[in-house]
Order: C-alpha cells, then structure tokens, then sequence
C-alpha cells in the first residue's frame, strides 16, 4: 500500500482542509485585528491582512519506512488539501533551483545529498508562493537527526507530523511485489494493484533495489535513524499504522492534519533570549518555537526579509545594509512592531532574539508594549565563543558545513578547498562580543528577573534549563 503497490483510485472527495472552520477563524482573525490596530481605513487594511494570512495552511511531515506508502497518503492529502508535495526527488530536480544543480548531479550517481543542501533546497521551495498560500506536505524528510535540526533552526515548522508503521515482514512482502510498466512508469504490483491487460502484464518488470536482503537493510538504516528524529516534534506527531488498507490510513491522516493543537506552554511566553554572538540564541529559539508553538522573533532575519521582499521598510533598510551600517533603532523597532502586532504572536506568544543589543533599545522595547515575560542570559566564555566560530568552514563545492574541530572534514580535498565565512574571522567576532559585553551590564540590571544560564553546554541541556524557567514560577528575590 505505498506508492508503489496502492490502487491508483484515490478516496472520495472530502470537504477540503476545514473549510467552513477556516472561513470562521479567518473572519474572527480579522476582528481581531482590526480591534487591535483600530485602522483609519479599514478596508486597505483588511485586503493586505487577506493576502498574508497563511496561518492556517497544511504545513505536514510525513514519515515511515520503506513500502509503508507515505508517498501514497501524501499524494492523495495533497490533492484533498490544494497543497503542495515535496519530496527529494522533485526537490532535485527543480530545474528553476541552482541550487537543485548541485544536488541533481549527486541525486543522478545515486550518492547521498549532504544535508545542508537537501535543507536549502527545502528552505528555497517553501519560500514559493505556491507553498507560502496553500501550505505543503514533506514526503520522507527528515531522514536524519542532522536534517531535522537543520530544519528546525531555520525556523521551519510542520504544524503536523505523521509516522506510518507496520511490521517489516509486511514491508518485505509488498516491496517484493512491486512491477515497473518500463513503458509508462507506472508502478505495480502482484497482490494489490495488477492490471488487467496482458499486454501490460507481459512487459512488467522488477525495479531494483527491492530484494529481500536489501529491504532489510534499508529498514534497518530507517529504524536507526526514525528513534531519532521522533524527539524533534513532540506533541505535534501521530503513528499509524499502515498495516490496514490504504484508505483507512489516508482518513485517519486526514482527521489528525485536520486537528488544531493549543501551545504547550502553562501561559502566554513572551521569551527573549540575550547573549553574545555564538551563543546558541538562533537554535535555542528554534527549539522553543517548535515544543511550544511560539512564533520565533529573529531581528536580523526580519530586516533581512523586509529587504528581499522590497517592502516600504526595506526601501529604507537596504542603503544601511549596503553601506554595512547599523540600521536606526527607529526604523528597526517599526520592522519588529509590525512582526509582534500579528496575530500569531499576540495569540500564541513569541520567543525573540538579536535585539535588544543595548540599553535605549531595551527601554524603547518596554515602551513599545513588548515586555518579555521570561528574559534568559545565555553565558559563555570567550575562548568558547571563538572556537565555535572561528573553526567553522564550509565547502563551496557541495556546501556542506564543517567545523574543524568538532566536524572535521573527512579527506584532505575538502579541508583544501573549505572556506571561511567573513563574519567568523577572529576580528569580527571579538567586535562583535566587545559590542555585547560592553552593554550587558545595563541590561542585567534592567532586566532584574533574568535568568541567567551557562550556555557552554550541550544545546538539549540549556533547553531543558530553559524550559524548566518558563514552566516553573520566577524565583521571588529576597529584599
């Protein structure tokens, strides 16, 4: 019952992705807003909010073995959904991608695709517009624990994650009766999907790679890995099994992408994270956004978008970025003003990062309405900091990421052609902790509730200290 060896038939249509329940939300979002920013002129205000609203599309990972049939229910939930499907092969072969250019050629020698491009790959395609509206669905990724990171620290975020299972003697069977039409492509198979015409019958072949013994080692390889990557979404992840027919399992998948889920979280979080360049702000937010649902609030992702979409606000950002200038604290805090007024933030909170950088910053946040209700100091030495940063390297060739101490490279080759991103020279970093340490202070004392962490650690341990400082209640402080 995967893609293979399922009925080409799909299940009767189903009203699409909570239509009437979207409609509803969608009209309540728009009182909501209009409530909160009490426009001069409400219509304008109300189309723009139209054309960015994309809070409700499907955003899905689907996961499973070897002939579970994630590729099937994916396919048949896209259509039902009006989204897009990605998988690693239309990723690959993307022809309007340069980055697809590089991947296609490994993708084509049946080598492994390093993770860092099959992420940027992924991070291109769902900037599309067809994905930004109507939502999209992952077919088989992440593989790994190092792509579901990758993702995660981009700030991609499934709002649903399904895992298919069923037991490997079953997986075997059906891989075993798979038949390729060399002629059309079309996949079949003995028991489940056998075409009527002898014609056909008599020109089907057996793909490659679906023996017994290379089944099971691919299911191996999967087992091995899947136990790592289910950690990565809790909360937001579903098992089925898929040993029952392929339309049992398509309805079950559709109720649960259906669903809503409500922020973990025991109240609102208004987080913000401060420390120095290094300190792991980006991958701690990412984490935080993903367990609990928050919206993650990057500074310089924000100005940097507000650039590329050539917005009113990038027109006047772009000549600071040209001139590598600091952009104003004006113009930044209306760039963040606009991201914390949404309605996603307002409702499910925000864990933000990358500002404030000093103390008229601070002041001008607190006076704008945007007071955190968790602050966390992520505290590491310097020696730290400049060993995180100034070791990494990347290769130009394939663009996988290195450090030279933690993640060497594995052939002298790579370490000869491997590159230094500018901004981790030993120079920019110490501007750049220079700059923070000198305001920290300030920021302390201002923030008295702060929680202050070694963030020389491993990340799952901050995270879990930073986790336990928004569950718990702030400390009382003795006068």
């Amino acid at each position: 019952m995967d893609s293979a060896s399922a009925p080409h038939r799909i299940p009767p249509e189903m009203p699409q992705y909570g239509e009437e329940n979207h409609i509803f939300e969608l009209m309540q979002n728009m009182l909501e807003q209009l409530l909160i920013h009490q426009p001069e002129d409400p219509i304008p205000f109300m189309i723009q909010h139209l054309h960015k609203d994309n809070d409700n599309v499907p955003r899905i990972v689907i996961l499973g073995p070897p002939a579970s049939g994630k590729t099937t229910i994916a396919m048949w939930l896209c259509k039902h959904l009006n989204s897009s499907l990605l998988t690693l092969e239309n990723l690959v072969l993307n022809e309007f991608s340069l980055t697809a250019t590089k991947a296609k050629r490994l993708y084509l020698q049946r080598k492994t695709i390093p993770s860092a491009l099959l992420v940027q790959l992924i991070q291109e395609r769902l900037a599309e517009e067809d994905c930004v509206k109507r939502g999209w669905i992952l077919d088989g990724i992440p593989e790994t624990r190092e792509q579901a990171l990758r993702i995660q620290t981009l700030g991609i975020t499934p709002r649903h994650v399904i895992v298919l299972s069923a037991p490997d003697t079953i997986l075997i069977e059906r891989n075993l009766g798979k038949r390729i039409d060399p002629q059309t492509g079309e996949i079949y198979h003995t028991t489940f999907d056998w075409p009527p015409e002898s014609e056909i019958q008599n020109r089907l072949m057996v793909p490659e790679d679906i023996s017994e013994l290379e089944t099971a080692q691919k299911l191996l390889e999967y087992h091995r890995n899947i136990i790592r990557v289910i950690p990565s979404y809790p909360k937001i992840l579903k098992v089925i099994s898929a040993d029952q027919p392929c339309v049992d399992v398509f309805y079950q998948a559709l109720t649960y992408v259906q669903s809503n889920h409500r922020t973990n979280a025991p109240f609102t979080p208004r987080v913000l994270l401060l420390g120095p360049v290094g300190s792991g702000k980006s991958l701690q937010a990412a984490l935080l956004a993903q367990k609990y649902r928050l919206v993650n609030v990057c500074c310089g992702q924000l100005l940097k978008e507000a650039v590329a979409d050539r917005t009113t606000f990038g027109e006047l950002i772009q000549p600071f970025f040209e001139k590598e200038m600091a952009v104003p604290d004006s113009l930044l805090m209306k760039v963040l003003s606009q991201r914390l007024d949404q309605q996603d933030c307002i409702q499910k909170g925000w864990v933000l990062h990358g500002v404030p950088r000093d103390l008229d910053q601070a002041h001008l946040l607190n006076s704008l309405g945007y007071n955190p209700n968790r602050v966390f100091f992520l505290n590491v030495p310097f020696d730290s900091i400049m060993e995180r940063l100034t070791l990494r390297r990347i290769d130009p060739v394939t663009g996988e990421r290195y450090h030279l101490m933690y993640k060497p490279p594995p052939t002298m080759e790579i370490q000869a052609r491997l590159l230094q991103n500018p901004k981790d020279a030993e120079e920019q970093v110490k501007l750049k902790m220079d700059l923070f340490y000198r305001n920290s202070a300030d920021l302390e004392q201002l923030y008295g509730s702060a929680i202050t962490l070694n963030g020389d650690q491993d990340p799952y341990t901050v995270f879990e200290y930073i986790e336990s400082g928004i569950i718990n209640p702030l400390p009382k402080k003795i006068p």
